[in-house]
């Protein structure tokens, strides 16, 4: 006789454990204590079998019904229904292990493995800590398209679209990282980006008209802050390096007998070593500041201790000190300045002026080609620059380029 719930709750225990049957495999087994365990008989590659499904009567008739003709489908598929309770409870515990903070952070720490520099890396820690709020907790396997995009809208409602679109990228890698390593089957925002905000690409503000740029050298050496912020803008435009590996820079890169600057693979945003050609100006520069910061390890140090570089924002502030406004200059805009002037004097190749930019080429064969081409011409090209920049900075009249020769 089948089983309902009045029988099943009058029903007293006995001295000895006894079973009360059910349908089809599943009884109802009475413990002394007068606990109700739910269990199913079933036979499996000959051999008989026991599924336990829970307690009465917080497993209810109803769900152990439920659960009977669940694992009776499986033997009908030729599945061991005890065996995929195992692996599914397995499978749960990996789970819960493997949520998108845990997951991620391992990815985060791969990639400093890996060498990324320290300003990057504190970068992908901030964006990936905008998402833990709302997918941390998930494991990697549930989290769905729209989880992701809602969580994502978030950040874009406050106007931040390049914010978004970056962490829509991470998200990406993080999850394709899951994949590699066992963890997830898919990725849920593979495609999210076509539904976020495009934002608007931003140049960095700066100055290439000659005749401005001279004012802005003359600005410069008027500046009445540190002087270690005042050479570094000083230094700046003749070496053109981005803001971060300006600042970073230690006197342990510097050569300045061979007249170069040595620049390791995991302080350049391209991850590959980079050399700088010194002019006569630029060694003159470095040799006036190893004068006060020679003994540490930067050469531009932090204005609060030795053992730091300069803050990121240093030139930036001191630029807006001098009038300009992040509309007109930037710390970065060096590089824009120096691009386009070389590029107009028709004297230099292209490819030495992306190398001494330190742009990566696209092309890979030849990226390796061109690795350890065009040294001598930008060490010359770097001596005709600064020498450019110091006709500009006096106010000297601009004459027509001349011919390059191996003396510049």
């Amino acid at each position: 006789m089948a089983l309902n719930d009045t029988l099943i709750r009058s029903t007293k225990p006995k001295t000895s454990p006894f079973k009360m049957a059910d349908d089809s495999g599943l009884f109802l087994l009475v413990k002394p204590n007068g606990t109700k365990l739910w269990r199913l008989k079933y036979r499996f590659l000959g051999k008989d079998c026991l599924l336990s499904f829970g307690i009465y009567p917080e497993v209810t008739l109803k769900d152990a019904r439920r659960k009977r003709d669940q694992a009776r489908t499986l033997l009908a598929e030729g599945i061991d229904p005890a065996a995929e309770k195992v692996r599914q409870a397995i499978a749960a515990r990996r789970n819960a292990d493997n949520t998108f903070k845990s997951i991620a952070l391992e990815f985060l720490e791969k990639l400093e493995r890996d060498g990324l520099v320290e300003r990057t890396m504190k970068k992908n820690h901030w964006l990936a800590t905008q998402l833990f709020k709302d997918l941390g907790h998930r494991p990697v396997v549930e989290i769905e398209p729209f989880e992701i995009l809602t969580a994502l809208k978030k950040v874009e409602r406050r106007g931040r679209y390049e914010t978004s679109k970056r962490l829509c990228a991470l998200t990406s890698r993080i999850f394709r990282y899951a994949i590699i390593t066992g963890r997830a089957k898919n990725n849920p925002a593979a495609y999210i980006g076509e539904a976020l905000v495009a934002p608007k690409v931003k140049h960095y503000s700066a100055i290439y008209e000659p005749k401005q740029v001279g004012e802005l050298l003359r600005a410069i050496d008027g500046f009445e802050g540190f002087i270690t912020t005042k050479i570094a803008l000083q230094l700046a435009p003749h070496v053109f390096l981005r803001p971060g590996e300006l600042r970073q820079g230690e006197w342990s890169e510097i050569d300045l007998e061979a007249k170069v600057w040595k620049i390791p693979a995991e302080k350049m945003k391209m991850r590959s070593d980079h050399n700088v050609p010194l002019s006569r100006q630029a060694c003159d520069l470095l040799q006036e500041i190893k004068g006060v910061t020679g003994s540490g390890r930067y050469i531009f140090p932090s204005i609060r201790t030795l053992k730091r570089p300069m803050c990121e924002n240093t030139l930036n502030v001191a630029l807006r000190r001098l009038g300009y406004t992040s509309d007109e200059m930037t710390a970065h805009g060096f590089r824009t300045t120096a691009s386009t002037l070389l590029n107009e004097s028709g004297k230099w190749s292209a490819d030495a002026i992306e190398r001494s930019l330190a742009h990566k080429d696209s092309n890979k064969v030849r990226a390796a080609y061109h690795r350890g081409q065009h040294w001598d011409e930008r060490v010359r090209m770097a001596q005709w620059w600064s020498n450019y920049l110091d006709t500009l900075r006096i106010g000297g009249e601009v004459v027509p380029f001349l011919p390059v020769s191996g003396n510049n």
